[in-house]
């Protein structure tokens, strides 16, 4: 699993020019799934994410994580951060699981993260249209791969 996490002090997912859902403070995390991703890589994932101390404390200091914050969520699938673009202008997503393997890893992630925090948690629709507006606040965004927990 890959994903880029962004703290933001606010963002909202707009599902096929509708339907519109909104967070304040927290983080706005972008998932794509590969074909290898499992359970485990679900908890590493979570825990990961829920623990990164990259929230200001009294001092201005990244020192707090997200529950500690009382932070919110939004996540959504994003198939391309598997993009392959060593080859042409064109890029392969070979590796980015088919929505057979990545829904259920995708929900399940979902149901991991609000198993750890209390707040307010939306999420995107896989496989829609989504346009996502954010406000990133630093700005602060990381790249967390599952594939190098080392």
């Amino acid at each position: 699993m890959r994903a880029v996490i962004q703290r933001v002090s606010w963002a909202e997912v707009r599902i096929n020019g509708e339907e519109t859902r909104k967070i304040s403070h927290g983080f706005v995390i972008l998932v794509g799934i590969e074909n290898t991703d499992n359970q485990n890589d679900i908890i590493w994932l979570t825990k990961k994410i829920v623990n990164l101390r990259v929230f200001d404390d009294e001092k201005g200091v990244m020192n707090k994580s997200l529950k500690e914050v009382s932070g919110e969520l939004m996540i959504v699938s994003q198939f391309t951060l598997h993009a392959k673009t060593k080859k042409g202008n064109r890029p392969s997503y070979i590796h980015a699981a088919k929505p057979d393997i990545a829904i259920p890893i995708y929900e399940a992630f979902i149901k991991e993260m609000k198993n750890f925090i209390s707040e307010k948690v939306v999420t995107g629709d896989f496989g829609a249209h989504m346009e996502i507006t954010l406000t990133n606040d630093g700005p602060v965004t990381l790249i967390i791969d599952t594939k190098n927990k080392e």
